[in-house]
Formats: structure tokens, C-alpha cells, sequence
């Protein structure tokens, strides 16, 4: 893969982490989220703001794997 190639999808990579840290935040109604994890979703109420945020969860574990493996 051509440096530009590997820059250009750290870029898009980094548009969606941040995309998912946003909704996370918007979900959960704090950032404690980051410092508790996924057992943080499991206290919300409503079912839709839980799948939701099990939703973008697993974005931003993808995302980050996949910035790891390119790193």
C-alpha cells in the first residue's frame, strides 16, 4: 500500500473514531464511558440509547484495531 494510500485511510480512520466517541458521549450523557468501558452501557435505561451505543462501541473498537495494525 502506497504511503499516501495508508495516510489518507489513518485520516478516515481518525474522522471515525472521533464520530463514534461523539455518539458515545451523546449516548451515554457523560464521557465516564472511557473510564469504566463497555460495562458503562449496561446502566443505560433506554433500549434504544444502549444499542446505540453498543453500536458505536464496537465502531470505535474496530477503528482502533485497525489504526494498531497500521501503525
Amino acid at each position: 500500500m502506497a504511503i499516501s494510500q495508508v495516510k489518507n485511510l489513518q485520516r478516515r480512520l481518525g474522522i471515525l473514531e472521533q464520530e463514534a466517541v461523539e455518539e458515545l458521549n451523546r449516548a451515554c450523557g457523560h464521557e465516564l464511558w472511557q473510564s469504566l468501558g463497555f460495562d458503562a452501557f449496561d446502566s443505560l435505561e433506554d433500549a434504544d440509547r444502549r444499542a446505540r451505543a453498543n453500536y458505536y462501541y464496537g465502531q470505535l473498537q474496530v477503528v482502533r484495531e485497525l489504526k494498531d495494525a497500521l501503525a
